[in-house]
């Protein structure tokens, strides 16, 4: 588990290189797509903490047209991250999108507690870190990606990221823009789809850029406490120039409560 890849980012603590044991679990194929989550939230009435907020998230090229009239403020550090009022798993990119025809894309703006309940819902839980990473190498030990240490082998794109200008245009060479099908492109050894792009993925751990480094090495679970937890896996936001976090052992985090249109998870259960 994790890396010394010297284009790695050292201060998010992807490394040491270190060997873990893991007790036995299942995992799901894919992300969890709207046309599951809209069962979850047929059979309990649940609200997402984007809609009891009443806003999240959204990528500045991607707001509806009223959404672009109303949003008139960004995040300083991230410009192109927007709060847009009424931006929900239901309406990705504010008031006027819609998933009805993307039942089969992950679902998005979908806070930490958010995944957990459903996940509870399911029967399920979310991965730890070490399981989600160990599932998304699917046995290539060591290798920088899911597939190999090739970003385009072959020229073929593997995974659902941003090429072009960060942030300004994506020229959508590995077929979309925005979320993709979540089982898009091949599946890894393990046959777990885009564990590398397309919607990063919640894991139950909190995040710590040092804990691991003296912590357990059996089945390990991150700190106690935190003020984040984990995500794995990258974007469709992600770019070489700015985050090449589609890389297996690359992490970041997000507050519980955060929601944006690139976030959302898979589940996991004790085998």
């Amino acid at each position: 588990m994790g890396t010394d890849d010297e284009i790695g980012f050292s201060a998010d603590g992807e490394g040491p290189i270190r060997r873990v044991s893991l007790k036995p679990f299942y995992i799901d194929e894919t992300s969890v797509t709207n046309a599951q989550f809209t069962r979850f939230v047929k059979s309990t009435r649940y609200q997402t903490e984007a809609e009891q907020f009443g806003w999240s998230f959204v990528f500045h090229l991607f707001l509806t047209n009223r959404a672009r009239r109303e949003a008139t403020h960004a995040v300083t550090e991230v410009p192109w991250w927007l709060p847009v009022n009424g931006a929900t798993w239901r309406h990705p990119e504010g008031p006027g999108s819609g998933v009805k025809d993307r039942m089969g894309h992950p679902a998005v703006h979908i806070s930490w507690n958010d995944a957990t309940s459903y996940s509870e819902w399911a029967g399920k839980r979310l991965p730890t870190e070490a399981e989600w990473e160990f599932s998304a190498r699917g046995g290539l030990e060591q290798l920088r990606y899911a597939w190999g240490d090739e970003l385009t082998p072959d020229g073929e794109h593997r995974c659902n990221i941003w090429q072009g200008d960060f942030p300004n245009r994506d020229s959508a060479e590995d077929g979309y823009s925005g979320t993709a099908p979540a089982r898009s492109y091949e599946p890894n050894n393990y046959g777990l789809y885009n564990v590398a792009g397309n919607v990063w993925e919640w894991t139950a751990d909190w995040f710590s850029a040092d804990h691991h480094v003296d912590g357990p090495r059996d089945n390990p679970q991150g700190p106690a406490q935190g003020d984040s937890r984990t995500t794995r896996g990258g974007s469709y936001l992600c770019h070489e120039s700015y985050c090449n976090r589609y890389r297996v052992a690359a992490r970041s985090s997000s507050t519980p409560d955060s929601s944006t249109g690139n976030l959302g998870f898979r589940c996991a259960i004790d085998a």
